[in-house]
């Protein structure tokens, strides 16, 4: 069975503690997604502001940052390319696949980068970035972030946040909806032309938390084409849970399919995201899941979970 997972923060860990990709003390390495056969990851470069950077000594502006990162994301490709290609498009990863390598899809989270900047959007897409998650949890030119305070919540996107939906759908870069209020995932829905996805979030009717996205949303979503990437993140998945475990990860998945089918689900771990006690601790758990994914669903559902419906957003919007 292979994996394509939508959401993990590796390359910021590998930045901050001087880690390579092919092997590391993390949660996602080169090595680990080779043994549990990995088609494709989507590395993100996740741009800590406010408070949450001054906690991990980050001083840099949030596009400083982003090249920082962005260069040693180019070194590491470098050095590990027998095993892992960037891959640009749906293509790209077909043909890395046929050729027994794995693809790495480059993201952004948090949009704040841009500074309202449109312009700014061309050259990260020239870099190679093919999915922005639009917010964090901070205020950002693009929008608000969710929030447990309902009129906050229902904040929509700026006008500049309306230029990037668009902007995006021309370009061919996927827009992410994780972290952003209820108000700016409805006009995402409402100027995308394009599917859109949320990379990382749960179903908020099994987890009452302000990123989780409601039945309607997850309807929503469906509409549009998209995907929800279910996240691993223990507070995500059950109210005061204090640590991750692989049957409330498959509850979240027997939710969407009852709302939304098997066609618009996927994975978004968040590993390297996030502090918790896991019963899935690395990539090499994915086993594991896989093992119990296999006893709930059938096996046509277990594949587009696990890649099929990822490759088919990389087809249609990139």
């Amino acid at each position: 069975m292979h994996i394509i997972d939508m959401h993990c923060d590796t390359l910021l860990e590998c930045y901050l503690k001087k880690e390579h990709l092919r092997e590391n003390s993390l949660h996602v390495d080169l090595q680990s997604m080779e043994r549990n056969h990995a088609m494709a990851q989507f590395f993100a470069i996740f741009l800590p502001a406010g408070n949450a950077a001054q906690e991990i000594g980050i001083k840099k502006e949030p596009y400083e940052l982003f090249l920082e990162i962005f260069a040693l994301y180019q070194t590491e490709l470098q050095q590990n390319q027998d095993v892992i290609l960037p891959a640009l498009s749906y293509e790209n990863v077909m043909e890395n696949h046929r050729n027994h390598k794995m693809s790495s899809i480059l993201t952004i989270e948090d949009g704040q980068l841009l500074e309202g900047d449109i312009q700014r959007l061309d050259l990260l897409y020239e870099k190679g970035v093919r999915l922005m998650t639009l917010t964090w949890n901070n205020e950002n030119q693009i929008g608000f972030p969710s929030s447990a305070d309902q009129t906050a919540h229902g904040k929509g996107l700026k006008p500049f946040g309306i230029e990037t939906v668009e902007r995006m759908n021309q370009l061919g870069m996927i827009i992410d909806v994780s972290h952003l209020s209820e108000g700016g995932f409805y006009d995402v829905a409402r100027y995308s032309e394009k599917p859109f996805v949320a990379s990382h979030s749960c179903a908020r009717e099994l987890c009452d938390h302000p990123r989780n996205l409601t039945d309607q949303q997850l309807k929503c979503v469906a509409r549009s084409g998209g995907a929800v990437g279910i996240n691993f993140y223990a507070p995500f998945l059950r109210e005061q849970a204090s640590g991750t475990l692989v049957k409330d990860i498959i509850a979240h998945m027997k939710h969407m399919i009852s709302i939304m089918g098997d066609e618009h689900i996927a994975l978004g771990s968040d590993f390297d995201g996030m502090s918790c006690g896991m019963e899935i601790e690395r990539y090499d758990s994915y086993r594991e899941l896989l093992l119990r994914m296999e006893q709930a669903f059938s096996t046509e559902t277990v594949e587009r979970i696990c890649y099929k419906n990822a490759l088919r957003i990389l087809k249609e919007c990139l």
